[in-house]
């Protein structure tokens, strides 16, 4: 074994020690986690080397094929992205080269006043991706900024500071968005995103879908194909990442506006825990997956170097104050969590899902959380995150069932949030919700089980982009949701993002959906607008429209999702039996 690779040998004696006899899971997690660690920084280790600069650089194509975006703004600074792809779906089509990237900042934008302006490398062990992080900027003011190298200029991009942390701020205006995937439509929703007067964008997930072409399938039919099968490596990543953002509309609403982003499993695979895969794999193959997914992810992202992919994780949990209006806890709820109980799915509680320990946040991020609760002096305290927070029961009364992936799975990491905020007299908490491709609004109570309990915040759950197709107004599973969980007062399936207008006193989410993505052109409407107010009489609908020329009602329910993924999964397992060699 002495011509072993580290990570190789490292994976074979995780392999012997543990995965031959039974161990308990705080060994197995420690033991994974060390191999990630090394193969994620052998992922971007072993793609750097001894690159030579050109000074000169021609292109046969046009390299800002995926656009620019802005994102991570605070008050004195923000987070300048692009990455020169002349080729985007074949791996980039740059050489292996240094290529500089100049870079400049103004106050307008025809650029008669730069005000900052430098000069950035794009390197091969990133992609050719490019992060300038600009400092030095006023704050809650508007900048354009433009990329250049060689010959080429880049399209404009708009970004915005965050106001003075502390500052007396009267409003802010930011929309949410999630799971947007290719094949199921199109991103006209995105295309209305990017017409929105708008200070903020956050996304909470699902940015890419791993699947190969035609898996994963919508009820109302793929309209759009991955250009390669299921992705595992690194190019793989690239290449998928580099499809989405070759989207005009996704490229439109990321130019608009600055974004803060976070994951959710399908940028990586669906339902993984830390470094559990869904199913099927071994655990050194999928630890190489993650690490390859993990850095692709950073290389088209408007992130920091501090999210920068090392010692077997990324940072992405993170903390953004819009003066003295809101502060924003960006939440990883995959990177840490404990593997999903009862085998996952949907499933009545046992044992396993109520055991005190388990976790979802990991015991540092959710130290963190708490201890930023607990100090804040804002109006609104906000978890832009990716999971159903509020319990969401289905099945019956004597029976009841719950979404192993979501908060519901894991209703002791839950509670410690809850009896911190009612400990603390905390009356101000707003969640954000990704993932379930559907709208939902809910009020958070100190117990979902008593109605009379106190209401201490909203959630907000956005529908998807594109997943699931064109959607409806309501689904065959609906009026019994909305029954069985009273707290639950809003549900819509159309797809769309929701539009948040904030001031010290009230808390308004617009839901804004199309009727249609499975064809072009589809108009935007606010299906329903909700209020919070912090006085403990919870959501209120002030406002609520039908949507022209969507349907009404479908067969769909909330399984059919899992059905579909299922397929999905049974469809790539059928591919790698076709393929394995006959012995």
């Amino acid at each position: 074994m002495t011509n072993e690779r580290p990570l190789d040998e490292l994976i074979r004696k995780f392999n012997e020690q543990n995965l031959k006899k039974s161990v308990d899971r705080r060994s197995f997690l420690y033991g994974a986690g060390k191999i990630a660690g090394l193969s994620l920084g052998l992922a971007i280790a072993q793609s750097m080397g001894g690159f030579k600069v050109d000074a000169a650089p021609n292109f046969s194509e046009y390299p800002f094929t995926l656009g620019v975006a802005s994102g991570d703004p605070l008050s004195d600074s923000v987070v300048l992205w692009t990455r020169l792809a002349p080729d985007p779906l074949n791996g980039g089509g740059m050489p292996a080269h240094i290529v500089p990237v100049n870079w400049e900042l103004a106050t307008d934008e025809n650029f008669r006043n730069v005000i900052k302006r430098g000069t950035e490398h794009a390197s091969p062990n990133l992609a050719h991706s490019v992060h300038v992080e600009v400092s030095g900027l006023k704050e809650n003011t508007v900048y354009f900024y433009r990329f250049k190298t060689g010959n080429e200029l880049s399209p404009v991009g708009k970004t915005k500071t965050l106001p003075a942390a502390g500052a007396s701020v009267a409003s802010m205006t930011f929309a949410f968005a999630s799971c947007q995937q290719y094949e199921h439509g199109y991103f006209t929703a995105y295309k209305h995103l990017a017409k929105e007067d708008l200070d903020l964008v956050f996304h909470l997930g699902d940015y890419i879908y791993e699947y190969g072409t035609y898996e994963y399938l919508s009820p109302t039919g793929n309209v759009r194909a991955h250009s390669s099968d299921e992705i595992i490596t690194i190019e793989e990543y690239r290449n998928r990442h580099a499809q989405y953002r070759s989207d005009d509309h996704l490229k439109a609403a990321h130019a608009a506006f600055p974004w803060v982003v976070t994951w959710d499993d399908h940028e990586v695979e669906n339902n993984y825990a830390n470094v559990i895969p869904e199913k099927d794999q071994s655990v050194e193959a999928f630890i190489k997956r993650r690490a390859a997914a993990y850095q692709a992810y950073y290389e088209h992202m408007p992130l920091r170097r501090s999210s920068l992919p090392h010692g077997g994780g990324m940072q992405l949990y993170r903390d953004f104050t819009y003066g003295n209006l809101a502060n924003f806890y960006v939440l990883d709820t995959r990177q840490y969590r404990d593997d999903q109980a009862n085998g996952d799915g949907t499933k009545a509680h046992t044992a396993e899902s109520l055991d005190p320990k388990r976790t979802l946040l990991g015991t540092e991020q959710e130290k963190w959380l708490l201890g930023n609760l607990g100090n804040s002096k804002s109006h609104w305290n906000v978890l832009a995150q990716q999971i159903f927070f509020a319990q969401r029961k289905s099945g019956s009364s004597t029976a009841p069932k719950f979404s192993m992936d979501s908060w519901d799975g894991y209703p002791a990491a839950r509670q410690h949030i809850t009896d911190f905020v009612a400990g603390n007299n905390i009356n101000n908490l707003i969640v954000l919700t990704g993932d379930v491709h559907a709208s939902w609004a809910s009020n958070l109570t100190t117990d979902f089980n008593n109605s009379e309990a106190p209401i201490f915040g909203a959630e907000f759950v956005g529908t998807s982009i594109t997943s699931g197709g064109d959607g409806s107004d309501l689904r065959a599973d609906t009026a019994k949701s909305l029954a069985d969980n009273p707290h639950i007062k809003f549900f819509n399936n159309y797809r769309g993002y929701v539009r948040c207008q904030v001031t010290p006193e009230q808390w308004r989410a617009d839901y804004r959906v199309v009727p249609f993505v499975t064809e072009q052109g589809a108009d935007i409407s606010t299906r329903a607008s909700f209020v919070y107010k912090k006085d403990q009489t919870g959501l209120k609908e002030i406002a609520a429209t039908s949507v022209p020329m969507g349907v009404k009602m479908s067969d769909e329910v909330e399984e059919d999702r899992h059905r579909a993924h299922a397929r999905a999964h049974e469809k790539q397992m059928e591919k790698k039996r076709k393929a394995a060699p006959i012995n």
